[in-house]
């Protein structure tokens, strides 16, 4: 073997005995290496034997290049003795150490409201429903004394699904508001009714108190004797129970295709305390007013009714609905006036609930 030979097999072997080392599973495979490769008939000193074959130059590159792979394959026995010793250490187990505690999650603060407007409402012997979220036309407009042509069934308020229409029930559109749900818990009870309805809802709209997809609760009472009373009753209950007893609502006349008489409902800001100003001295951003508009809600329309089979001669009924997240965003204490935090997902917000 000429020196070329020697020097390119001393350089392989270094290679070799580097790539073994390292992928080692064991104490007794790395001293069995240490000896194939550094032993005293290992291979290492096997090709050193042939350094005196070499003319004084050659002998004086060739031991530095020897000593240079001995001290490297001794590096990497070196390396790879610690690496298994510290595996070892760490899988031991001492059972009697307290356990690592991972962080732990919690509800989004939307479900939180939705099941506390659920008890508030199933205390007072409200049954809570839900219907779907992508619904016929007829459910969602029709139904509800809304014909065609109506602005609300406009493109560019609602959201319609690119799918085959029905032959009664028209076209699919994703659920503008829970009222759609009327008609169904009608068509599935018989008087008396007493409905509250929690669901998603889809519009186009987008600001600081409204977003595209939002939740929205719905009550609806049907029996003999009604009356507008009653919904104010129901109304000032729930303020009261979800805001806090400072807390007062209004109604003002307004106009519904599906309610009449019918009303907005508001309830006086928790953000600003019903001034209409903050603290600084500037304009409230969130009501801009004192008051909050929360709600639509108004005497269930009889032709309404009518359309759930229910004889408006001998029956009467109102019905509300509401934004969860509007709501949500009045509580005392959150000073929130921008909904669309509630759903950016920034973890500083919702750590906080």
């Amino acid at each position: 073997m000429n020196y070329s030979q020697m020097r390119e097999s001393l350089l392989n072997l270094k290679n070799e005995a580097i790539a073994l080392i390292s992928d080692t599973k064991g104490q007794k495979e790395l001293e069995r290496l240490r000896v194939v490769y550094l032993g005293r008939k290992g291979k290492v000193n096997k090709l050193a034997s042939g350094i005196k074959t070499l003319i004084d130059s050659q002998k004086k590159e060739f031991g530095l290049l020897l000593n240079d792979t001995k001290s490297a394959i001794q590096q990497s026995l070196k390396v790879e003795a610690k690496r298994i010793s510290e595996q070892r250490e760490g899988d031991w187990l001492d059972v009697t150490l307290p356990s690592k505690h991972l962080p732990l999650g919690h509800l989004h603060p939307v479900t939180l409201a939705i099941k506390e407007v659920a008890r508030i409402f199933e205390r007072i012997g409200f049954t809570r429903v839900r219907y779907p979220e992508v619904e016929w036309d007829w459910f969602a407009f029709e139904s509800l004394n809304m014909p065609q042509g109506h602005p609300a069934r406009d493109e560019w308020e609602t959201f319609f699904i690119d799918a085959p229409s029905h032959s009664k029930y028209g076209a699919l559109v994703l659920t503008p508001h829970t009222s759609s749900g009327q008609v169904r818990e009608m068509h599935r009870l018989k008087p008396p009714i007493r409905m509250i309805n929690i669901a998603k809802c889809y519009r186009r709209q987008q600001d600081v108190t409204h977003t595209i997809m939002f939740h929205q609760f719905e009550g609806l009472v049907i029996d003999v004797g009604i009356s507008i009373q009653h919904l104010k009753g129901t109304i000032d209950h729930f303020a009261k129970e979800f805001y806090g007893k400072g807390v007062t609502s209004r109604l003002r006349p307004s106009h519904f295709q599906f309610t009449e008489p019918s009303f907005e409902v508001d309830f006086s800001c928790t953000i600003c305390e019903g001034t209409g100003k903050r603290k600084t001295g500037k304009r409230c951003r969130y009501c801009k007013s004192g008051w909050h508009e929360v709600a639509g809600a108004g005497m269930v329309h009889p032709q309404v009714l009518k359309a759930g089979g229910i004889d408006p001669e001998e029956y009467t009924g109102f019905a509300f609905g509401m934004g969860v997240e509007r709501a949500y965003t009045l509580k005392p204490g959150l000073k929130l006036d921008d909904i669309r935090l509630i759903y950016q997902n920034d973890l500083r917000l919702l750590e906080q609930f």
